[in-house]
């Protein structure tokens, strides 16, 4: 990376980082072209995302090296060197493939790295398959690296990039594979930062300005994905015996359907609806906490900013599979149901008795995957560090901690005692639906966005 240079002009710098940002739209846009889809179930591709982010990352004299769990399940890891020995080191993770995308809905094919407007907010966007989850980050994120080598500069701290496979899935072949066989790429790491968070969110204040909120990943829920199965006595349908199989794991499905959860605010969650609701001048009084509908009635006046808060005040279970059965008219002697449930962190002696007393003496349950719910401390010098960067290139934003409802490798990392935060940094203009856009049709991300998280990125990463 050569040495810190600390003479530059700033106009030379300047230069730099927009080119720097230019970068990131290539990059990005030639891992789009590079399709790493993840079947599920251990089917899956990245070896040629990680091939050129590979070889993109050593066009800055680095020396990457590309580590695959099985035949074309590719991961990317490289350590940069910092000016100070003694700090900590930083981790910077990002995931190579992305879910499946049919061709036939797009308005331009997925994996094409098509320019063009968005239809929504008219802006130019860069259009595919991973363009906002998340070959963005990874584009930017070199982009940030490829200019310090440019310019001579170094961070302070060792910072290891992992660009790795299978988050969409289970991470056995990605970060699990990385974290159990060799731990050591990621020696003195304190703090890690990948996707769930960064984005602009556009929310209008009791007043009625218009207040841009960046909400940073602090805490997940954890995963638990179930297998539900009844036994019951075979036999013919029209001769039904008392103890159907599909009667009773029906009636436990239906159980959890209808269930309510009750109301379990974490730490990081409260300090959300109180940030969020300073921000939005959404006045609450002390019992606005106390329950179910309290907390949804003070969380629905946070209008567009609500969905950052409102799939974590509670655990979740939702049914998703059901099979049973091979023809009408044979009663089978078992069934089998999928569910997908959701733990905040303090919630999981309550999410297992929970699901215990709803399926009942009828029906089992097991673990199909689990992850257990992380969360890392936002009072912290490493929060308002991430703070500090984005009004460094937004002052009239507001920072926010959150939870995500949904899980992210963080989870796999946070097992080496690495505090975890989401922070993918892109400017959003107003109008477009950023959650919309993960796992979406019409994937796209504003090259203004891409161009605003390098500034971001850089400032941060070199803090």
């Amino acid at each position: 990376m050569g040495h810190t240079n600390t003479s530059l002009p700033d106009s030379v710098r300047e230069d730099a980082l927009v080119e720097a940002g230019e970068d990131a739209i290539r990059l990005t846009r030639e891992l789009i072209r590079r399709d790493s889809t993840n079947h599920g179930k251990g089917v899956g591709d990245e070896r040629a995302a990680a091939e050129f982010a590979a070889e993109a990352l050593g066009a800055a004299g680095l020396s990457p090296v590309v580590l695959e769990s099985a035949d074309r399940r590719a991961n990317v890891v490289v350590r940069i060197p910092g000016t100070d020995p003694d700090a900590d080191a930083l981790l910077v993770h990002g995931h190579l493939d992305v879910v499946p995308a049919d061709a036939h809905d797009w308005t331009f094919p997925p994996f094409a790295g098509e320019i063009a407007d968005c239809p929504v907010t008219g802006v130019p966007s860069l259009w595919g398959r991973g363009a906002v989850d998340m070959k963005n980050t990874i584009g930017m994120v070199i982009a940030v690296v490829r200019y310090w080598s440019k310019l001579g500069l170094r961070p302070r701290r060792d910072i290891v990039l992992a660009f790795v496979a299978d988050e969409e899935d289970s991470a056995a072949y990605g970060a699990d594979y990385l974290v159990r066989g060799h731990a050591d790429l990621f020696e003195g790491c304190t703090m890690a930062i990948g996707e769930g968070g960064g984005h602009t969110v556009h929310a209008e204040s009791v007043g009625g300005d218009v207040r841009r909120l960046y909400p940073i990943g602090s805490a997940e829920r954890g995963s638990a994905w179930l297998t539900l199965r009844s036994y019951g006595t075979a036999g013919h349908g029209s001769r039904p015996p008392r103890d159907n199989a599909v009667g009773a794991l029906a009636a436990a499905v239906a159980r959890i359907d209808q269930h309510r959860w009750p109301l379990h605010l974490t730490p990081v969650t409260r300090a959300a609806i109180d940030a969020i609701a300073e921000a939005l001048e959404v006045g609450r009084t002390s019992g606005d906490l106390d329950s179910n509908e309290a907390v949804d009635a003070l969380v629905a006046k946070f209008g567009t900013a609500a969905p950052l808060v409102s799939a974590t005040v509670r655990n979740s279970t939702a049914p998703t599979m059901l099979s049973a059965g091979y023809k009408v008219n044979v009663v089978p002697g078992d069934a089998t149901a999928g569910v997908d449930g959701r733990v905040l962190p303090g919630a999981e002696e309550q999410f297992i008795e929970t699901m215990d007393a709803l399926t009942g003496d009828r029906v089992e349950w097991e673990y199909a995957h689990s992850s257990p719910p992380v969360a890392a401390p936002v009072d912290s010098a490493a929060f308002e560090a991430l703070r500090a960067a984005v009004l460094a290139h937004d002052p009239e934003g507001l920072v926010v901690p959150v939870c995500l409802g949904g899980g992210t490798d963080a989870k796999v990392f946070a097992r080496l005692g690495i505090d975890c935060y989401g922070f993918s940094p892109l400017r959003m203009p107003a109008g477009l639906n950023y959650p919309s856009l993960l796992h979406g049709v019409d994937e796209r991300v504003p090259l203004e966005g891409l161009r605003f998280g390098v500034r971001v990125l850089d400032s941060f990463l070199r803090a």
